[in-house]
């Protein structure tokens, strides 16, 4: 029987995961929702940017979504700037029995010691008492720092660090309040925007090095942010907006879960506009945009990750693999535990259905 799915949230990582769902044979979709007036009313496969008529359309009302009683909820609404409704939304979806998998809010992801305690407990109430389980993923934070490294480093006699590394250029990334409001691009360099605010980066991606230190074994002492940022030589237009003069132009961050006074667990992201900016920070695998994970131990490992898309650039590409995370993980999630669930806890994913008819016929 087909797993009953509700869809919440059509923005740049919900739009793709909208037209997994629609493809994928182990769902049926029974609703969706959106946050934006004008796609209220219109037909699922459109609002995926699908070549089909599903004959359900969007509706602008959570209730909506709770009556059609879902067994699973993907939520994709934006979580970075209203990480408050983010919270609320997902809570009434696990009080009313509903499973939920999705992109936001991102600090549920692996919440503990970096939420307070009081933060975390009503969720995991609300789980409990509608018998229900959540799971927030993506691809960075997501399965690029989390499920790779513990991947390769299953494989090692001796973990000594671990470093992950997102590289890209956002030039053609289209989310301009992303962009603009959260990480500040085209922000003068005195402007502090929301990510860079003291103890932002530390939440965001202590997600990461907190679940990661927990799949070691390793207690974290402290985590530390460093943030650099690089201004426009000169005026330029990006998929997103315009990039003044001077304006951030380039950004490099890193947070570190600091062990017995060493980095032991280290995200970084260097972002950039444009190519020739920065030329000293690190640089990725292919032109565009690439992961890297890099474990000094015995053995040390290097891998470099390149995704690639024939239907857009390494952002869109980067996308579709947080999108197709979220939809492939749902029978999983449904299958799991009543609470927050995390990599630590899910099976190993497998792509299982997700070989092409063609390839099937073959």
């Amino acid at each position: 029987m087909a797993i009953r799915v509700a869809h919440l949230g059509t923005g740049n990582v919900g739009r793709l995961a909208l037209a997994g769902l629609i493809e994928a044979d182990e769902c049926e979709l029974v609703g969706v929702w959106v946050s934006n007036p004008d796609k209220i009313g219109r037909d699922a496969g459109a609002l995926a940017g699908l070549d089909v008529v599903t004959g359900l359309t969007a509706t602008g009302e959570l209730d909506d979504v709770l009556a059609a009683r879902p067994d699973c909820a993907v939520y994709c609404a934006m979580g970075d700037t209203r990480p408050v409704e983010a919270i609320a939304d997902v809570r009434r979806l696990l009080e009313a029995g509903i499973d939920v998998v999705g992109s936001a809010p991102v600090t549920f992801q692996y919440p503990w010691q970096v939420f307070p305690p009081e933060m975390i407990e009503p969720v995991e109430r609300a789980a409990r008492e509608g018998g229900a389980s959540l799971f927030i993923t993506g691809v960075d934070p997501g399965f690029a720092n989390d499920l790779i490294p513990f991947a390769l480093a299953s494989t090692c006699r001796r973990v000594e660090r671990v470093r992950c590394l997102e590289i890209a250029d956002y030039a053609t990334y289209d989310g301009a309040e992303v962009m603009f409001d959260v990480m500040g691009f085209g922000k003068p360099g005195d402007e502090t925007p929301m990510l860079y605010r003291p103890g932002v980066l530390g939440m965001a991606w202590g997600t990461t090095i907190r679940q990661l230190a927990a799949g070691f074994g390793i207690e974290v002492d402290e985590i530390t942010e460093h943030v650099e940022r690089e201004p426009a030589p000169e005026a330029f237009d990006v998929a997103a907006g315009h990039i003044p003069a001077g304006g951030t132009a380039a950004v490099r961050f890193e947070i570190t879960g600091v062990v017995a006074g060493e980095p032991a667990i280290v995200v970084e992201h260097v972002t950039r506009l444009r190519d020739d900016l920065r030329p000293d920070w690190a640089r990725p695998a292919q032109p565009g945009g690439s992961y890297r994970v890099e474990i000094t131990g015995e053995p040390s490992y290097a891998v470099d990750i390149c995704p690639s898309s024939r239907e857009g650039d390494h952002n869109h590409a980067a996308i579709v693999a947080a999108a197709g995370r979220i939809v492939n993980a749902i029978p999983a999630v449904v299958a799991a535990e009543p609470g927050i669930r995390t990599t630590l806890d899910l099976p190993l994913g497998t792509g299982r259905g997700r070989f092409s008819r063609a390839a099937r016929r073959r």
